[in-house]
């Protein structure tokens, strides 16, 4: 990522070529991010490298401006008009293809000219407020617009303004600190061993391996340093690419943030204050988990015969974010041939995806991938794989010490009286009689087991030497 973020620079005329080849000497020579590399060897201003990576998506004042040709931009003008009743207002087919009332209006009044629009009534004393209908000649133009894909909804950008985006939105510039880390996994408790290896790893933006048994809290690592991250990014609704459209935008994985620049409901008037190409929203940066359900076909663009248009893979929709690949060796597809999948992002930041057509696609492979396993690593992948993973960071047992305190802040986080008398009598009699090692997750399960017996005997959940042994009753399997 950070060759292409380089050649952005450069492409952007900010430095210069040989300005970039002394950075990424330093940056080989050092370490670090390629931005510090820049700051330190005078190729660029700490103020303007924070210019950099805070760039959002110009709005459009033009068709021409969009990056998309007029005539796709038509079609899917007509295909949204057939499906909505074949009437509609320059405003409200401006708010459903998410583009600026400038650029709608210039294209309802083109397709005017073309006689595919009727302006069919006034509702008011501006061009936005004009209602059309669709003419014969535009329905059957939409009609035909609908056997090649029958995408409607927010118009795409550009495959190339997406890969644009993605260069100045990487999250290897993300910089974090001890107490960055200390505050992200404050709901945790994590060793200070631990912690001295998770800073450097999550810090440097690359990929992480972190195994060691079942019930350590590794997922938990993960997710919290993931909803931890600060800053906000401009994903798109979907990317136009040889006429194709891919989808990205997932409301199950992106969390909208409100645009500050927009005051009320929000307008895509240019004249109101919109601050960014609507096609954009505002995001956090994506946290995305797969587990056992994860599989190489989805991991490739998924076309839809039948809609003919595509849906983006889990690692595109985890870009400048978070990709966690929980319980790896689970899955039903051997983890080799899961591994082989992604030796070639992870060693040269580029991932490639396949066009039905046959046409391949280069993006770059930005994000934080993180490998959670409970398996051995060396029966799921061999050294060529480990070396090209950055970070290779062990979570063991937890200590006696830390999971008391696991325990007593999950009795404050429900309301239960911590009793150090029945604390004990657990350890003692289920761990340390039993030669059981303590596991973060055991206090969680068990403290669910004594609410749900309560909640069962109608009276308020205790935690005392009987209620204890129920629960370990029910939770522990002595084979």
């Amino acid at each position: 990522m950070s060759i292409v973020f380089g050649e952005l620079l450069v492409r952007d005329r900010l430095i210069t070529r040989t300005q970039l080849n002394v950075a990424l000497a330093q940056q080989q020579q050092t370490g670090g991010r390629l931005g510090d590399a820049l700051v330190a060897t005078g190729a660029l201003s700490a103020e303007a490298l924070e210019r950099i990576f805070h760039t959002v998506p110009p709005v459009p004042r033009s068709v021409a401006q969009t990056g998309l040709s007029e005539t796709r931009l038509t079609d899917l003008m007509l295909k949204t008009a057939y499906f909505e009743g074949q009437a509609f207002s320059v405003q409200d087919m401006a708010s459903k293809l998410c583009l600026p009332l400038g650029v709608m209006d210039e294209l309802a009044e083109q397709a005017k000219i073309e006689h595919l629009l009727a302006a069919r009534s006034v509702e008011g004393f501006s061009r936005q407020s004009q209602a059309y209908v669709l003419t014969e000649l535009g329905q059957t133009r939409a009609e035909m617009a609908l056997r090649q894909s029958q995408y409607t909804g927010p118009a795409p950008v550009p495959l190339a303004a997406y890969r644009v985006m993605l260069a100045h939105q990487t999250v290897r510039q993300i910089d974090i600190d001890a107490d960055w880390m200390r505050r992200a996994l404050s709901q945790l408790v994590i060793g200070p061993r631990l912690l001295a290896q998770l800073g450097p790893a999550f810090n440097s933006g690359r990929s992480i391996f972190l195994y060691g048994p079942p019930g350590t809290g590794k997922t938990s690592v993960a997710e919290a340093l993931g909803r931890a991250l600060s800053g906000e990014i401009y994903i798109p609704h979907a990317v136009e690419v040889d006429g194709q459209i891919i989808r990205i935008f997932d409301p199950a994985v992106h969390i909208k943030v409100a645009d500050p620049s927009v005051a009320g409901e929000e307008s895509l008037d240019l004249e109101s204050g919109v601050k960014h190409d609507p096609r954009w929203q505002r995001c956090r940066r994506p946290v995305l988990m797969v587990g056992g359900e994860l599989t190489l076909e989805s991991l490739d663009l998924e076309y839809d015969p039948v809609s003919k248009f595509y849906e983006a893979p889990a690692q595109m929709k985890a870009a400048n974010g978070i990709f966690i690949l929980d319980d790896f060796g689970r899955q039903l597809v051997p983890p080799r041939q899961l591994l082989n999948r992604w030796i070639v992002p992870l060693e040269r930041g580029s991932d490639f995806l396949a066009l039905h057509t046959g046409k391949k696609l280069e993006l770059p492979f930005d994000q934080i991938t993180i490998f959670c396993t409970n398996l051995n690593p060396r029966e799921l992948v061999d050294e060529a794989f480990l070396r090209r993973i950055r970070h290779k960071i062990q979570v063991p047992h937890q200590s006696e010490a830390e999971f008391l305190d696991i325990l007593q802040r999950l009795c404050q986080l429900h309301g239960i009286q911590y009793e150090p008398q029945a604390a004990a009598h657990l350890v003692k009699t289920y761990y340390r009689d039993k030669n059981r090692p303590f596991a973060g997750s055991h206090p969680r399960d068990l403290v669910e087991q004594i609410i749900d017996q309560a909640r069962f005997e109608r009276h308020q959940p205790t935690l005392s030497i009987n209620t204890i042994d129920a629960a370990a009753a029910n939770y522990f399997v002595d084979i």
